[in-house]
């Protein structure tokens, strides 16, 4: 029962089950082992690391969950370097190098060279800066350098010694990172994560090659060094999308990297990677019977490969069959009269594919994916010629031996190689009008073009980095966000290049992708893959999650039909855009065993590899022959396909006009917005069968009072203003939070969705002014500071209202406030500082809490305000009363001290509210709890065009939200409460439909508080490993371990203070006996002396 108990202090409490311990094989052996390839963990006696700094404070947490995990299998386990001798406490050290450090442990390790030891040797992620591809293998090379020299030291110095050398990537601090590699900070967002990823792969894969070379330094039986299999990295989606964790999240990570440690340690078992992590369960594996021991290249030896592959395979050229080769007889005037003869220019924009990341390179040498190979990019590069690489430019050429534009050799996308390929490594959809934008510039600066007579091919290809970023933002990944920034790019062209035709290409069916991942025999790098596309990797087999992103894939390629099948860009003669959908469907290249071919993906079994460039670039010429309604759809990689030629009967370039297809026509265009209501399609309104004493079990229908707190957002200051003499009114029925004008078909407010549940509500405001106010306390201008007296006058007034029965109804009281205190933060820093923020938050809490019963309450973020000084008209109300209204927001230059000093405010007030509410001052009473809903904490403003905010949302002063705005919030508010704690969106989505409104469901019928998030216990699972044996065998299942839920209202410290005061009682009761027993055969001793004896 020991081990069990012990585990659960190990782990946070976020985790609900703990499956595998204790296990079978927790004993010595006996006679203690000689050979380091027979070392149990029970035979581990002293544990130790190196490569600890000053900021790995989450690796120091991992080590030490580790170690007490250790320690179940033999309890006399010993670190030397323990808290009161801990060498890295003083800095000097933390920043000393690997050696230095080595040598350090090597001194404290002297005295235990008869017992069996494990050190862990980190290699530090961070310490990789390059700004130069030619310099990586140096930067790998000294780091390298740094490990070989640590482990010969430990070597020589130590006996009995497993040493297990370890990538550690999982302190992601943007900040300390840039000024550590400061150049990277010129690299777009993608491209800075695929270099680290690849940086770290080649630092791994040279770390492996040393050991390899240096035979694992296991020249005698009693010392040997071992490589992790993958490095340890931090929650994949932070890394993706650069934000910060939730403290849970933190927590939960930080145990996922722990068992990712110790499974690393074991000697590797069958299906021991296959366990379910639904979130729910963690499970610990065991050594088993017939693999009991620590891994070790001697008992369980790694595949190492062998690189030998040429750059180019020699099937990547094609045969050109066509016979006539030639142009127009005059220069054709319109795009549906084009054959490829009269193609004088090509272009492109996209991401890495075609860019040309690692088309390349050889089959395990994975850092050459950062080179981008545009000379061979299947739409736009100009290498050689078609017999040796096939792309599209090389197949224009035998059709106009003069084609430009095609890029050739390898470089980004500012050199001269590049040319008129302006792909971007790592590119989202959002990246294109900026991309178009370079291009054109340099068709307009070419003297080898001439922009307006020359007709031009443009293959624009992008959406596979939305993809595998959708599930980290959801809305700005959108299919209506994806097809706006496309259109927003076709419009420029449209617009700005005459004599152009523009094949878009269909994003590709990316889900298959997933196959090279899930069949380890095929090798490939998976968390490498997982790093770069967490979205399409991570999720579970038939998973919501992947259900989703099918949808997400589809929506886009349907996007993209729907914007060109509308006839927007056929309004002139000289220009139309041609969907190109042969990734539609993906059919997977298979080697004659079955598995996924990967010759046809780059090292990293993400990028595609020349092979399959040559396929797609032969696909896209053929759909470009191709009618309109009778394109190839299907990209099958195991069909060696051959070119198609333009025929007499049709010479062209097919487009819709010379395809005889009729356009289905842009959508119906929907009638004007006469109101903001909202669509309600919730079925289950009832109310608790029992009025429920638990805030935790309050269903919406349970609620018969609303109120609200806070300034001029709540009060509804100028929401339905059409002109400045309006912006004093307050209307209060349409506030977000407390307004009740109308119903909810025609005026969207949290009451006006609640009374659907509840049609007896009280409480919230109709119309304007205070006369109708109901419990809406708020006030404009108000800052943080006044909402102790909102507070007071609240509590008085339901005191006194005659619809309340103030001591039996459930009340929810939503407090928005904040942004006063930001706008005037700069004239009053000392109390207007975070500090004060959330004192003054706390001591209105603290009085609902003290002398209000049965209350929920809603604690809204405050939003980044920054993002109000983007909003701008050029009216009398915006140019004047914003900067009135919000100074040290307006006023300052975007770049200035000043503002990023702002900026950061309004973090640190995040923070300090965050911190404020996550913690357990409101726990202690079952009838009260405080939420923080954070739907505006990654606020942005809905833009209609390219840097034009929407002035829908805001009222005429471009500073107080408008009715829509209102409407807005009220949904996210409403979604946010029907969402767990630590699973809520963070972000608003400001786009109109009346849809969005969220429903409780029969599993989770109530509003969401801390206690009511956490999962209910699973079903009880066994999954202890079976050994792989050719005998049957039978093992008894491991015990399921139930962690608690951690819902006790006791703080944290009360069982530890207690711990530790019976432990010294106990110690001090023991002290007094022995030293009665001392005394008194002293007291014996003497009486017998004195009798002579």
């Amino acid at each position: 029962m020991l081990p069990q108990l012990t585990l659960i202090t190990l782990l946070g409490c976020t985790w609900m089950t703990v499956t595998g311990l204790p296990c079978t094989q927790m004993s010595r052996s006996q006679p203690p082992p000689s050979n380091v390839n027979s070392i149990t963990p029970a035979d581990v006696a002293v544990f130790s690391s190196v490569g600890l700094h000053m900021h790995s404070t989450k690796l120091s947490t991992v080590v030490s969950r580790l170690q007490e995990l250790m320690s179940l299998f033999n309890p006399a386990l010993i670190n030397p370097l323990s808290d009161e001798t801990n060498m890295y406490a003083d800095q000097s050290v933390q920043r000393s190098t690997l050696v230095e450090q080595a040598k350090e442990v090597s001194l404290y390790l002297q005295n235990s060279q008869n017992s069996w030891k494990l050190v862990l040797l980190f290699v530090q992620v961070d310490q990789l800066c390059t700004c130069e591809l030619q310099q990586v293998h140096s930067v790998i090379k000294s780091v390298v350098e740094g490990v070989d020299d640590a482990l010969q030291l430990l070597h020589s110095q130590l006996k009995q010694t497993i040493v297990s050398v370890a990538l550690w990537d999982g302190e992601h601090d943007s900040l300390a990172n840039s000024r550590m590699c400061p150049c990277m900070e010129t690299n777009s967002k993608g491209e800075a994560r695929l270099v680290r990823a690849m940086l770290t792969h080649a630092l791994q894969e040279s770390l492996n090659e040393l050991l390899v070379k240096k035979h694992w330094y296991a020249d005698r039986e009693d010392f040997t060094v071992i490589l992790q299999d993958s490095p340890f990295i931090t929650d994949l989606s932070s890394v993706a999308s650069g934000k910060p964790l939730s403290e849970s999240q933190a927590s939960q990570q930080t145990d996922k990297l722990m068992v990712q440690m110790w499974t690393n340690l074991l000697q590797p078992t069958s299906g021991q990677h296959n366990t379910d992590d639904n979130g729910k369960t963690i499970t610990l594996p065991c050594p088993t019977e017939d693999r009991p021991f620590l891994r070790t290249e001697g008992n369980s030896p790694s595949y190492h490969h062998t690189d030998a592959s040429p750059l180019l395979h020699p099937f990547t050229g094609t045969e050109m069959p066509c016979e006539d080769f030639s142009p127009s007889a005059s220069t054709p005037t319109s795009v549906h009269e084009l054959r490829p003869g009269d193609i004088k220019v090509v272009a492109a924009v996209g991401d890495s594919l075609t860019a040309g990341n690692g088309i390349g390179s050889s089959p395990y040498n994975i850092l050459d994916v950062l080179n981008q190979y545009r000379g061979l990019s299947w739409s736009i590069g100009g290498d050689d010629n078609l017999t040796t690489v096939t792309t599209l430019p090389n197949i224009l050429k035998y059709f106009n031996h003069n084609l430009t534009g095609y890029s050739v050799g390898m470089g980004k996308q500012h050199t001269a190689n590049a040319f008129l390929n302006q792909a971007v490594t790592g590119a989202i959809s959002n990246d294109m009008p900026s991309q178009a934008r370079a291009l054109v510039t340099r068709m307009k600066e070419d003297s080898r073009i001439n922009f307006e007579s020359d007709w031009k091919v443009i293959t624009i290809f992008i959406g596979g980095n939305d993809i595998c970023d959708y599930c980290d933002n959801s809305l700005i990944f959108s299919v209506d966000n994806y097809v706006s920034n496309v259109r927003e790019t076709l419009d420029y062209l449209h617009k700005e290049v005459p004599r152009a035709l523009v094949n878009l290409v269909e994003p590709l069916h990316i889900l298959p992708l997933r196959e090279m991942h899930m069949d380890p025999s095929l090798k490939c790098p998976t968390w490498l893959v997982n790093i770069l596309c967490p979205c399409v990797i991570l999720p579970k087999p038939n998973s919501k999650a992947l259900q989703m992103l099918e949808e997400l894939n589809r929506g886009y390629q349907r996007s993209l039909s729907d914007l060109v099948e509308s006839g927007r860009y056929d309004t002139r003669s000289d220009f139309t855009v041609v969907t190109q959908p042969f990734f539609s469907e993906i059919v997977v290249p298979r080697l004659p065993d079955g598995r996924a071919d990967r010759s046809f993906f780059s090292a990293d079994c993400f990028h595609v590899s020349q092979k399959a460039q040559t396929l797609m670039a032969r696909s896209l010429w053929n759909n470009m022959l191709e009618p309109l309604g009778h394109k190839t759809a299907i990209q099958d990689f195991t069909n060696n396909m051959k070119l198609k030629c333009p025929t007499e009967t049709s010479p062209y370039i097919r487009t819709y006009r010379n395809s005889n297809y009729t356009y289905a026509g842009p959508s119906p265009t929907p009638g004007p917005i006469t109101n903001w209501g909202s669509d309600f399609s919730c079925v289950d309104l009832a109310p608790s069968d029992i009025v429920p004493t638990s805030v935790h079990k309050l269903r919406p229908a349970d609620i018969k009072v609303v109120a609200a707190l806070g300034d001029s957002l709540t009060a509804g200051t100028g929401a339905k203003a059409k002109h400045v003499f309006e912006l004093d009114n307050e209307y209060k029925g349409v506030s977000w939070s407390i307004g009740g004008d109308n119903t909810l078909e025609t005026v969207t407010t949290l009451p006006n969705i609640l009374r659907n549940f509840n049609p007896s509500l009280k409480g919230f405001s109709k119309g304007q002014g205070s006369r109708q106010k109901g419990f809406n306390m708020a006030v404009s201008g108000a800052k943080t500071s006044e909402i102790q007296t909102q507070t007071q006058a609240l509590i008085k007034a339901m005191r006194e209202s005659k619809e309340v029965n103030f001591e039996k109804d459930w009340k929810l009281v939503t407090i928005f406030i904040g942004g006063n205190d930001l706008c005037h933060y700069c004239i009053d820093q000392n109390n207007l500082s975070p500090k004060n923020y959330s004192y003054n938050l706390m001591l209105s809490l603290d009085t609902l809490y003290k002398e209000v019963p049965r209350l929920l309450v809603n604690v809204v973020e405050i939003l980044q305000i920054d993002r109000l000084k983007a909003v701008n008209r050029n009216t009398l109300g915006c140019r004047l009363l914003q900067r009135e209204g919000c100074p040290c927001v307006i006023i300052p230059d975007a770049n200035s001290p000043e503002f990023e000093e702002i900026k950061r405010i309004n973090s640190e007030y995040q923070a300090e509210i965050q911190y404020l509410i996550s913690g357990d001052r409101y726990d202690g009473k079952e009838d009260f709890a405080v939420v923080l809903q954070p739907f505006l904490r990654h606020s942005f403003i809905p833009y209609i065009g390219t840097g034009e905010p929407d002035p829908s949302f805001f009222s005429v002063d471009c500073f107080h939200i408008s009715e829509r705005t209102n409407a807005e919030m009220a949904i996210a508010l409403w979604n946010n409460m029907l969402e767990p704690v630590d699973r809520k969106q963070a972000y608003n989505n400001f786009t109109y439909d009346r849809s969005k409104i969220h429903c409780p469901s029969e599993a989770n019928p109530f509003i969401f508080t801390k206690i009511n998030s956490l999962p209910s216990p699973p079903v009880m699972t066994t999954t202890t490993d079976t050994p792989t044996s050719n005998t049957a065998t039978t093992s008894s299942p491991a015990p399921t371990i139930l962690v608690p839920k951690c819902t006790s209202p006791m703080p944290i410290w009360v069982p530890v203070v207690v711990g530790i005061f019976s432990l010294l009682a106990g110690i001090i009761l023991t002290w007094i006996i022995l030293s009665y027993v001392q005394r008194q055969k002293k007291n014996v001793a003497v009486e017998m002396k004195g009798t002579g004896f």
